[in-house]
């Protein structure tokens, strides 16, 4: 009989909701996946009782105390703002749990801002660390031996793993998935939560499209968002600039002010990061070329290998996750 794995989600008063209920929908998606308790979720406080999130949702949990550190399988603590965290780390009762439960877990972590405590406990020094875009700055300086990676989702470093905050737990937390039961049992939870994809770690925080959208503003932002939704269609200067209710010359000069990218070079980086995108999924190079708007696996590979310097079939495989067998509760 399989022990299930105890996950170990760290909260405290003013915790951001969704650095906690994403996780743990995934792991819970995951016993259903597999049809069993792989996982045993347990939300913990330092003293128990309910907390009151960021946003008037309060959350039952249970006390530190009640739960042995060791026997902890994957320890993550939330965000929230940073003086809560700071707040939260500077408990001597939370530190001397985290401390211990870090030496012997399997992986530990943080969600968003949940690395500053990381920070205060020593756990991120020399390590590569994400967080939320927004306190990359005062991360790094607050904890200058840590390398701070402004651009990733979430990134792994031996046994820790940390996310860019918010909806990018969900996204760890997937990845922490396929490792243990693979991309296949991750991907039926993707698919069950009704997201629009698996994002990998490297992903930037901010997806091309995105960033054009905020440098572009208007008059484009609603033609970028045209144009991701259209990626199938020739998508030529005269077809854009027509939208755009621009001439093609004077298309062509604003978009690629207002963007820093020529229109072809614009159309090609929002394909190619869909493409990457795809690429963690189940399908084939032929089907993701179909749905990224080239006409075949052979003109997709050459723009990919033109990026990004490797072929879509061995990004794919750089990109895999190996499933770890589990028969008991050992680390």
């Amino acid at each position: 009989m399989i022990t299930p794995l105890n996950i170990a989600l760290l909260v405290f008063d003013g915790v951001q909701i969704l650095d906690v209920t994403g996780p743990a929908a995934v792991f819970g998606a995951a016993n259903d996946a597999v049809g069993y308790s792989f996982y045993r979720v347990h939300i913990l406080s330092e003293l128990g009782g309910k907390v009151k999130s960021n946003c008037a949702i309060e959350i039952d949990s249970s006390s530190l105390k009640k739960m042995s550190p060791r026997s902890i399988d994957t320890l993550l603590i939330a965000g929230g703002t940073e003086d809560k965290v700071c707040e939260f780390a500077a408990l001597q009762t939370v530190r001397k749990w985290v401390l211990k439960a870090s030496m012997s877990a399997r992986r530990y972590g943080s969600i968003c801002t949940g690395a500053f405590a990381l920070g205060e406990f020593g756990l991120i020094d020399g390590k590569q660390v994400a967080t939320h875009w927004s306190s990359c700055f005062d991360l790094q300086t607050a904890y200058p031996d840590a390398n701070i990676d402004s651009n990733a989702l979430y990134v792994e470093d031996g046994k820790l793993w940390t996310s860019a905050g918010v909806t990018t737990g969900i996204d760890m937390s997937l990845a922490l998935v396929a490792n243990d039961l693979g991309n296949e049992i991750a991907d039926a939870i993707a698919k069950r939560l009704v997201l629009y994809a698996r994002r990998p770690g490297y992903q930037s925080q901010f997806s091309p499209v995105l960033k054009a959208q905020i440098d572009a503003g208007a008059p484009f932002g609603k033609l970028i968002t045209w144009m991701q939704e259209h990626l199938v269609e020739t998508l030529t200067v005269s077809t854009l600039a027509e939208r755009a209710m621009m001439s093609d010359r004077n298309f062509h000069r604003k978009f690629t002010s207002a963007t820093g990218e020529t229109p072809a070079n614009f159309v090609e980086t929002i394909r190619l990061d869909h493409a990457r995108q795809l690429l963690t999924s189940g399908l084939s190079i032929k089907e993701i070329a179909t749905k990224t708007g080239y006409l075949n696996a052979t003109q997709l590979s050459k723009a990919f290998n033109r990026r990004f310097g490797i072929s879509p079939s061995f990004f794919r495989e750089m990109n895999s996750s190996v499933p770890i067998s589990r028969t008991d509760g050992s680390n």
